[in-house]
């Protein structure tokens, strides 16, 4: 990841911000592509059960940039999710899953691009925010039943950023100043949830996770009630998400919480 202070303009923001979403689509392909071989396999065999949830995901989203060396210095914005609805530039979420008595392999993919932008005392900050995370892992179920009790995953979590703040002060005198930060990284995830049956078709699941490699390191909690249907479920919950990344003299850590709603095809 690079970091860098430079002059510049308001048009460089915008067309970052109209950058088109292929890098969603990659990543959407490559989940299908990784789902798609098992799914194959499975099609004929009675003991593997698959989920595939699309979702939302409607997040608070709080980023800090800080250089670590001299001059030091930070960027920093605090977006509450009243603020943020009308500034969501894309989403497409979704998750899938399959488990059999004991094991299982789940895949989920997000894109968000967001911007944002405050005034503040002496100059005004606009913020462009791009990214794609990718999970891929596999599962362990110890006990007796599928989505039941406790499960131990590990696995690939994959992030590619792109984020840029701009600094555009009052007095003309100063120039215009951009930071810019982006880059992929790959780290090795490890966690476990817990899946509580309250009922004969509601269920509780409270599951947390940290990876680690080329980021700094990654907080992933959530809770999420499901209400089973016939041939699916309706999922509504709450995510905490924290991702640090440091290269060089640059610091970045991106924070996202809020509630969680979706539907899960069950077959």
């Amino acid at each position: 990841m690079t970091m860098q202070a430079r002059t510049g303009s308001k048009g460089d923001m915008t067309s970052r911000t109209q950058r088109p979403l292929r890098s969603a689509v990659v990543g959407m392909a490559v989940s299908i592509a990784c789902l798609a071989s098992p799914l194959a396999q499975a099609a004929d065999d009675a003991g593997w059960e698959w989920m595939v949830e699309p979702y939302g995901w409607l997040p608070s989203i709080s980023t800090d940039l800080e250089r670590t060396q001299p001059p030091e210095g930070g960027l920093s914005t605090d977006t509450r999710f009243d603020d943020l609805v009308d500034k969501i530039d894309g989403v497409f979420l979704i998750h899938a899953e399959g488990q059999n008595e004991h094991w299982g392999v789940f895949t989920d993919f997000i894109y968000l691009g967001l911007a944002d932008d405050h005034d503040r005392p002496r100059f005004r900050t606009e913020t462009d925010l791009d990214m794609r995370l990718f999970e891929l892992a596999a599962v362990w179920s110890p006990g007796e039943g599928r989505y039941r009790g406790l499960d131990v995953f590990a696995g690939l979590r994959y992030i590619d950023v792109d984020l840029t703040a701009q600094l555009n002060p009052e007095n003309p005198q100063f120039n215009t100043t951009s930071i810019d930060a982006g880059d992929s990284f790959n780290d090795f995830m490890v966690g476990a949830r817990y899946t509580w049956a309250l009922s004969e078709r509601w269920g509780l699941t409270l599951r947390g996770d940290g990876s680690f490699g080329d980021t700094e390191g990654t907080w992933n909690t959530s809770a999420e009630a499901a209400f089973r249907m016939k041939h699916g479920a309706w999922l509504f919950g709450y995510r905490y998400l924290s991702i640090e990344l440091q290269t060089g003299d640059n610091n970045t850590d991106i924070r996202f919480h809020g509630p969680m709603v979706g539907y899960a095809f069950i077959f």
